[in-house]
């Protein structure tokens, strides 16, 4: 039990010298050698859980992922709402959302598949449109699937402005701005007029989490952000 406590330990702290190094240096430019030196972990060590630079992309590529589920809303289109502006929350919050995000984007990234986190969040929009539209809370033209697809579009390009502009301390605003202008198009008026679009909206659900998993880390807004070289 303690070795594999040990293992754990140490596959977190490469993970998050991975994070680091690829928010900062891109997916090309990163070296296993900068992110050896970061970790403060033997080669033999990194090797033993992630056997290449590929391997360790896609493991940041997949940890950005919360493992703790938002509640259930009685509201479909609320627990939608929660799930992106949540991702918003950390990605302006958490050095391994915003490294993930960044592989995600990262063009010159030959040889990566960036195609998951897009198929996850569009799986998880699909999800959750399907349960809305079973409930009524959709108009009857829309189509989950290109909805989610559509959301998750415009957000990455949303969390890119973002980034370039203001290094992200905007972010929330932006997506609350995203949401009121697109959900008004596919969503019921007397479900839209309950649902919570503020930008401190994200703030609330991680603290929500919190409070029911006192494990999850406290996350600081006024931390900078790395900027994009």
């Amino acid at each position: 039990m303690v070795k594999q406590e040990r293992a754990a330990r140490t596959r977190r702290v490469i993970l998050s010298a991975a994070a680091r190094i690829f928010e900062e240096r891109g997916y090309q430019a990163a070296t296993v050698n900068e992110i050896l030196a970061s970790a403060g972990v033997t080669k033999g060590a990194l090797y033993f859980h992630f056997p290449s630079k590929e391997h360790l992309a896609e493991g940041v590529l997949h940890a950005q992922d919360l493992d703790v589920p938002i509640p259930e809303r009685a509201c479909k289109i609320q627990q939608m709402v929660d799930t992106v502006v949540l991702h918003a929350h950390r990605l302006q919050t958490d050095p391994m959302v915003r490294a993930g995000v960044r592989l995600s984007l990262d063009q010159q990234a030959q040889g990566l598949d960036r195609s998951g986190p897009f198929l996850r969040w569009s799986e998880v929009g699909t999800q959750l449109l399907s349960e809305a539209k079973a409930q009524g809370e959709l108009l009857p033209h829309v189509t989950p699937t290109e909805t989610a697809d559509v959301l998750v579009g415009a957000f990455a390009g949303i969390q890119a402005m973002s980034q370039a502009l203001t290094n992200y301390q905007d972010l929330p605003t932006r997506v609350s701005a995203l949401l009121r202008h697109i959900l008004p198009s596919v969503v019921v008026p007397s479900v839209l007029t309950a649902v919570d679009l503020t930008p401190t909206r994200g703030a609330d659900v991680y603290t929500e989490l919190q409070t029911l998993h006192p494990d999850l880390p406290t996350l600081h807004p006024e931390r900078q952000p790395a900027a994009v070289s």
